[in-house]
């Protein structure tokens, strides 16, 4: 546990600066976002009636008052999300090749360490899920200053409020991020982490045969990713009705705990076989 939390220490202080930047970037971002919609929003009304001569409750009836609706829908807001997933995903692939980069490559003394090899893949993968619960905590945190500000430079009688939840709702994007039950809390980031760790061994693959690794990687990540959505595509493919909603769900997570099993084996297999130093 020890050896542990110094690598998952080291891993996070090596991307610290990209972290931190990806959050000033959605900070600062969304926040122009909302003096950005707030600003138009006023300017669309005071035209309307003062210039159009266009009643206050007509305006408000034809194009709705100002909420966090029109904010999540802003470029503004939406672009950071955009390149910190982005960024997230690179990094998954950049955590484990940069340890092969330069002259003299560090993956060496790393697989040398005296701990189990399979700690350096712990340590990676820590790394990246502390990544993003990190940055989607910090987003539920900005939606509560951004509706309190929003609160600031909208008049009441203008402004409809929206509960967290609610603007959640409305944003495709956040939606995904900040799932409304458990259960879809379970589905979206239990797919994302299998997709990780079938990139992890993909990835492992590649550096244990090179070229010829590249498609032994894609064919197990492939062949594994059917199997675990093959309870799926059972029932939508092939007409397969006898599993209610309920119990397809918890077929899919006893399918997808197999699947990152077999994956985290493969992987322990290539780093302790196949990788040498």
């Amino acid at each position: 546990m020890k050896n542990y939390l110094k690598l998952m220490n080291f891993e996070f202080n090596r991307c610290v600066k990209l972290y931190f930047s990806l959050i000033g970037l959605t900070i600062v971002s969304q926040l122009i976002a909302v003096f950005v919609e707030s600003r138009s929003y006023i300017n669309q009304l005071n035209e309307a009636v003062y210039q159009n001569k266009m009643a206050k409750a007509q305006f408000l009836s034809e194009t709705g008052q100002m909420s966090m609706f029109w904010v999540v829908n802003n470029i503004w807001f939406l672009l950071p999300i955009i390149i910190s997933v982005t960024a997230v995903l690179f990094y998954s692939f950049y955590i484990w090749y940069v340890e092969w980069m330069g002259k003299n490559t560090f993956i060496y003394r790393l697989l040398m360490l005296p701990t189990t090899r399979m700690t350096v893949f712990w340590s990676k993968l820590s790394t990246i899920a502390l990544m993003i619960f990190g940055l989607v905590s910090i987003q539920l945190v900005l939606l509560v200053v951004e509706s309190q500000l929003l609160k600031l430079l909208i008049s009441s009688d203008i402004r409809l409020d929206l509960s967290i939840q609610q603007i959640s709702e409305i944003s495709f994007y956040l939606s995904l991020f900040i799932p409304q039950s458990f259960l879809s809390f379970i589905i979206y980031y239990g797919t994302g982490f299998v997709l990780l760790f079938l990139g992890f061994t993909a990835v492992l693959f590649e550096r244990s045969f090179r070229f010829k690794g590249i498609v032994m990687g894609i064919g197990f990540s492939i062949v594994l990713f059917l199997l675990f959505l093959s309870p799926i595509i059972a029932k939508d493919i092939f007409g397969f009705n006898w599993l209610y909603p309920g119990e397809i769900i918890i077929t899919e997570v006893i399918v997808g705990l197999l699947v990152i099993a077999l994956s985290s084996c493969m992987s322990h297999y290539l780093l302790n076989k196949k990788i040498t130093v």
